[in-house]
């Protein structure tokens, strides 16, 4: 049993963080592998002449997701960093002199609703209470399971709901709604769980109540600033980090994990967890002892690869509020070429974050910093000329759409996209989300936290339950390690 307390977590994303803290509370001595040079996994952070971008995730939603994990430390997110609530929350261009300002609350969005169609603020009002009762049962009943059996999904309110496991998102918002800038405002926040909304459950609506319910939130410093608090609670904690620390094996015995080798050294461990992708991770064994083929990986339905680009302008720019959507494109279109036809975007939608406009961290004085994001396919050809072609196509969309020149403002510009995400976080098909929440893929159907071939091993993270996202990251680390500390604590 002592040999079973000391614990070696790969990767150091969100779900790793939160499953090291847990662990270290409940005693286990935990080291944590990173193979970059700075922890936080998809969440690191770049910086370059003066400014600094979130590498990956921009959105601070579902607060109450952050408060909880860190009160289980009696600690509080204010501890750490400080949020500021979003107003307004994003705005949403669907064309030239045509977008939309979410408000921070949702009396002014049920306004907002009723001035684009008549007896629509009623139908928001009613549409967004349902929405809040699925948040309640998602929050408090389901989404901390381990998903090990279907019977984790059967309760009394969901038995009530059964219909809307097999409705979509997009047949429920297209009942109560006419006007398309509507529907695609409510079909908006499940992209966050990387499907299509008519691929998506209805009673995934919780997402509109994350949205309009709970709003959209700041850490000011940033998304890093979140890993940076995770970071050091764990070493209030006791968990060691080593970065710059390749996994190239884990090591077994009698088909129990007993360790790994880590840039060509061997450390003994009783207990591996990985937070690294699930299909790597998974080539790090022996074939015999892959619990998912090639063939099962192949078949699944991952959530969308990225083309971000990172740029410093040398001017504030206008029109624009922190988080911007740009929906001036055929959404339906966009996302058939990311799932269906798999194949580069003819016109696609982006998205636009502009931190320096809510916190002056981000850039120099007078200048701005920005995000760019492109929803991708997955396993597409990647090279700098087309990375170009797409940021000439957005730019210049950007500025008809907002009315303002800012090509020759450009003073600093990077990229990421598909082969980085295969490079640096061993992505499977360069997917930048994991595993799409569909029916399909919901729950007990995902890929299990506890390997069924190798004792002793242990996945968390966007593959594994409950699914994409931050909030979803630290919950799956509290399921994974809940599983270790009943498995193994004296």
């Amino acid at each position: 049993m002592q040999q079973a307390k000391k614990i070696a977590i790969i990767g150091s994303g969100f779900s790793s963080l939160a499953a090291s803290c847990y662990l270290a509370k409940a005693g286990f001595d935990v080291t944590v592998y990173e193979k970059n040079a700075t922890v936080g996994g998809r969440a690191r952070q770049l910086k370059g002449n003066g400014f600094t971008f979130d590498i990956g995730p921009t959105w601070y939603w579902m607060p109450d997701v952050f408060e909880k994990f860190f009160t289980d430390f009696n600690k509080k997110p204010s501890d750490y960093y400080t949020l500021e609530k979003l107003s307004p929350a994003y705005k949403v261009f669907f064309g030239e002199n045509n977008s939309i300002d979410i408000a921070d609350n949702l009396n002014d969005i049920i306004t907002t609703f009723e001035s684009i169609e008549k007896g629509s603020g009623k139908k928001l009002e009613k549409f967004i209470s349902e929405a809040k009762t699925n948040y309640d049962i998602a929050i408090k009943e389901l989404v901390y399971r381990p998903g090990d059996s279907i019977i984790e999904l059967v309760t009394l309110e969901t038995a009530k709901r059964v219909s809307q496991f097999f409705s979509t998102i997009s047949r429920t918002v297209k009942s109560k709604f006419n006007d398309y800038r509507l529907q695609q405002i409510l079909e908006f926040p499940v992209l966050f769980l990387g499907a299509k909304p008519s691929n998506t459950p209805g009673f995934y609506n919780f997402m509109n109540y994350a949205d309009f319910g709970l709003g959209t939130w700041h850490p000011k410093g940033g998304m890093y600033k979140v890993v940076e608090a995770m970071e050091t609670l764990a070493i209030e904690l006791g968990v060691k980090f080593q970065t710059n620390a390749n996994v190239e094996k884990i090591i077994t015995s009698n088909n129990k994990a007993t360790g790994l080798v880590v840039n060509g050294e061997k450390i003994d461990s009783g207990v591996v967890l990985s937070g690294a992708d699930y299909h790597f991770t998974e080539t790090l064994l022996d074939s015999s002892q892959r619990q998912y083929s090639e063939n099962y990986w192949s078949k699944k339905t991952f959530a969308p690869s990225s083309l971000l680009f990172y740029v410093g302008f040398d001017k504030k720019i206008e029109n624009v509020n922190h988080h911007t959507l740009f929906f001036d494109a055929a959404f339906e279109q966009h996302a058939k070429e990311i799932y269906d036809t798999k194949k580069w975007p003819e016109n696609p939608l982006f998205y636009a974050s502009f931190p320096s406009i809510t916190d002056d961290s981000f850039a120099p004085n007078g200048s701005e910093a920005a995000t760019f994001l492109i929803p991708l396919a997955t396993d597409l050809e990647d090279t700098p000329a087309l990375r170009e072609k797409y940021f000439d196509m957005i730019i210049d969309r950007f500025e008809k759409l907002t009315k303002q020149s800012v090509r020759k403002n450009i003073i600093f510009k990077d990229s990421f996209c598909v082969n980085d995400f295969k490079e640096q976080y061993n992505s499977y098909g360069g997917n930048a989300y994991g595993l799409a929440n569909i029916l399909t893929q919901t729950a007990f159907l995902r890929p299990k936290i506890e390997s069924k071939k190798v004792e002793n091993l242990y996945f968390t993270g966007q593959l594994t339950v409950p699914g994409p996202g931050v909030p979803p990251a630290l919950i799956s680390g509290k399921i994974a390690s809940d599983k270790i500390i009943k498995a193994y604590k004296i």
